[in-house]
């Protein structure tokens, strides 16, 4: 997969592009990021990128005239989106980052700063992004955010395909607890099911446990989950996420 990211500030990204699973996912060229400045696509002795909105008010507004030359000059591949990373976007999510990832074989993504982009951008935009209901200075952390989310979801750059389906938000439930050695730490025991060596009371209590850690801390994703489930009964499914945890 290719990304494409227009952002004022490509130096944000360095340390992030070369650290970690990311890092040793891009050196075995399982993703590819280019990073596009629209300053140099700028006409001006002082690559003016902003200006004052009209009509008044506070703050400077990213020009439309560099942002479409950084992005006209990119390549288009066959399956290509185009998005801006923007508080009015739809949220980022678990669901979303599989979609790109498995639909996608470019992704170009946006970085707005100031006081937002000229509206006229959105011309360019197929899909606008948040990483949630708060206001960042500029959309460098979400575009990160999203690299990440999408490229550890690439075959190849996760070792054990399988951790990928046992994890928080993959079944519509928080993942259960995890332990590992020593066994007692400052009194802190591990569950003693979890010592037992039966598998299916295992996967009985560790189903259990993604239940009501997320009847605490999200009750409003156990909602959702338990009115998919009953749909999936209604309509005679399985259900995916209770048999991926229950014993047979």
């Amino acid at each position: 997969m290719r990304f494409d990211i227009v952002t004022l500030f490509p130096d944000c990204f360095t340390s992030v592009l070369n650290s970690g699973l990311l890092g040793r996912a891009l050196s075995k060229q399982i993703a590819q990021v280019n990073l596009v400045n629209p300053r140099d696509f700028t006409n001006d002795k002082h690559r003016k990128v902003d200006d004052e909105p009209y009509g008044g008010g506070v703050g400077m507004l990213m020009k439309p005239e560099p942002i479409f030359a950084a992005v006209e000059s990119l390549p288009i591949l066959p399956r290509r989106e185009v998005i801006l990373m923007s508080p009015q976007g739809e949220t980022m999510n678990q669901p979303l980052l599989r979609d790109l990832a498995s639909n996608y074989d470019q992704l170009v993504v946006i970085c707005g700063h100031y006081e937002g982009v000229d509206e006229r951008v959105l011309n360019l935009v197929t899909r606008e992004i948040s990483l949630g209901d708060f206001i960042l200075t500029g959309g460098e952390i979400p575009a990160m955010t999203l690299i990440n989310g999408v490229v550890r979801l690439l075959p190849g750059t996760v070792g054990k395909v399988e951790s990928l389906k046992v994890e928080s938000f993959e079944d519509g439930l928080l993942d259960f607890p995890q332990y590992t050695r020593p066994a007692n730490f400052r009194g802190w025991q591990v569950p003693n099911v979890l010592l037992s060596g039966n598998h299916a009371k295992i996967a009985q209590w560790r189903y259990e446990q993604q239940i009501k850690r997320t009847s605490i801390r999200r009750p409003d994703m156990l909602k959702a989950w338990q009115e998919r489930k009953h749909q999936h009964q209604k309509n005679g499914k399985p259900n995916n996420s209770e048999n991926s945890h229950n014993p047979e």
